[in-house]
């Protein structure tokens, strides 16, 4: 945990991104008590005076979409689903189509979905890209963020191959991590990853949204990402249309963090 002595312009940061996350969690051991209490803390976590606003998501098992949306319903929370064979991607195409059509269906606005890495790293980028289309297809109208599982993928070029295809495929996130294998988020992985979205955007002046997620769990590491993201598009552009973190056990410390620092907008 960062210091008592963290600077105005740290904390700043730190609110900032706090509206920023997806609130997650992504367990077998996930219930229907376990969702009711993340989207009950969710709608919690809240400091008008602070100008601390609510998490951008929360991010749950396709299963636990309906349950989900009903609660958050009004609250400007968006309600975030994992599918298309999450966390590996090891299923055939048609099933995964057929599953972000069913968290959609229960009630999903956004979906976080797997590229096939094996795929990507035997050289077949034609099949990486048809999928994340044809998810894209599937998804349109609707946030889609792509995971690129960066841990697996081995070299900086291969992250960048990967990051390129999911932009060229339409995607409105390229996200580093499932957090389900022992390597997640990297400095080094997402700064890979912000290049090829700020190649992309100088030359269609999109702005591909980036998210990090996968082992961040204290104000400090946060603010590693935050910092490169900053570097390359400004403060003004952290906001959760473009940047977002992935969370389960960070939510809750940044919140008491910020709320426990005298600091105020």
């Amino acid at each position: 945990m960062m210091s008592d002595s963290i600077s105005a312009e740290e904390w700043e940061g730190l609110r900032q991104v706090f509206s920023c996350i997806d609130n997650t969690t992504l367990e077998g051991s996930d219930n229907r008590e376990k969702i009711d209490k993340l989207c009950c803390r969710s709608l919690q976590m809240v400091d008008e005076s602070k100008g601390i606003g609510h998490v951008a998501a929360v991010c749950v098992y396709p299963v636990f979409v309906r349950q989900a949306s009903g609660l958050l319903r009004g609250s400007g929370i968006k309600v975030a689903s994992v599918a298309g064979a999450f966390p590996s991607g090891q299923s055939p195409l048609p099933l995964r189509l057929q599953e972000v059509r069913y968290a959609l269906d229960e009630g999903a606005d956004e979906i976080d979905t797997v590229i096939s890495r094996g795929a990507l790293l035997e050289g077949d980028y034609n099949r990486v890209f048809d999928e994340i289309a044809a998810i894209r297809n599937e998804s349109k109208g609707r946030t889609l963020k792509v995971i690129l599982e960066t841990g697996e993928l081995q070299t900086a070029q291969n992250i960048a191959k990967a990051s390129e295809l999911a932009i060229e495929a339409g995607v409105d996130f390229i996200k580093t991590s499932t957090g389900k294998i022992g390597v997640s988020a990297t400095p080094e992985a997402s700064e890979v990853m912000l290049n090829a979205i700020k190649q992309h955007y100088n030359i269609s002046g999109k702005l591909v949204g980036f998210k990090a997620a996968g082992g961040i769990s204290t104000p400090e590491e946060v603010l590693k990402y935050y910092d490169l993201y900053v570097r390359l598009f400004g403060k003004k552009e952290i906001k959760n249309q473009f940047f977002r973190i992935g969370a389960s056990r960070l939510t809750e410390r940044l919140f008491s963090f910020l709320t426990e620092r005298n600091f105020v907008i």
